[in-house]
């Protein structure tokens, strides 16, 4: 008797088994959840309060890093001076102003196509066959070469000038003023503002050139 319920009951199952299979709704696939790693609550604060800041110096920074990092600088970008000179500041220092009348302490290099054809960072000194990087000193706003008489002094290379470094060109002693010390500026100089119709070393007469400034120190107000 139990055998031929057991065959009645299976009998039943396998007849009803194709409908309820075909009636089943097809099983949804479950993504998996991915869980986050952990992180203390320190570090969570320090990202926080850091990325609001991060995110507002990124623009200024990578602008900055591009005015580096740029070789050739458009002829829209420079700016002019009161004389007509075009000039960029490479970098903008944070120091005291060079003002007209005071004396300041620079590096120049005068650069055509590429070569630089005069600097202060190849001084000659007059003994010892030596170069040194001495920089320049002169009044902004002066006449130039005023600062050149020679005065020699004593010293372990023997005697040289206080002015080793080669003759600057005119534009320097205007393009100057408004710099701050840190700052670095370049400046495109037509021949009237430069060497003129004779030229200098490489420079040949009567072409423009880029000089390049580097403001180190604003000395004093030059005595009277």
């Amino acid at each position: 008797m139990a055998s031929n319920s057991i065959t009645t009951f299976e009998k039943c199952t396998l007849q009803h088994l194709p409908q309820c299979c075909s009636n089943s709704k097809p099983i949804k696939q479950i993504n998996p959840i991915v869980l986050p790693l952990p992180i203390s609550r320190r570090s969570a604060a320090i990202l926080i309060s850091v990325l609001p800041l991060t995110l507002t110096a990124l623009p200024q920074t990578l602008l900055a890093r591009e005015r580096r990092n740029r070789k050739t600088i458009p002829l829209e970008d420079y700016l002019i001076s009161p004389d007509g000179l075009k000039y960029y500041d490479l970098v903008e220092g944070k120091g005291p102003v060079a003002e007209k009348g005071l004396t300041v302490q620079v590096h120049f290099d005068c650069v055509y196509r590429g070569i630089t054809a005069v600097s202060s960072r190849e001084s000659k000194l007059l003994a010892g066959n030596r170069i040194i990087a001495q920089p320049y000193v002169f009044q902004v706003g002066a006449i130039p070469g005023k600062e050149r008489k020679r005065e020699f002094v004593d010293s372990p290379n023997g005697l040289f000038s206080a002015q080793a470094a080669p003759k600057p060109p005119k534009a320097m002693y205007t393009i100057t003023e408004g710099m701050k010390v840190g700052g670095k500026r370049t400046v495109i100089v037509p021949p009237e503002a430069g060497y003129g119709p004779r030229g200098m070393n490489e420079i040949p007469p009567g072409a423009d050139f880029e000089l390049n400034i580097e403001l180190l120190q604003v000395v004093q107000a030059e005595s009277k």
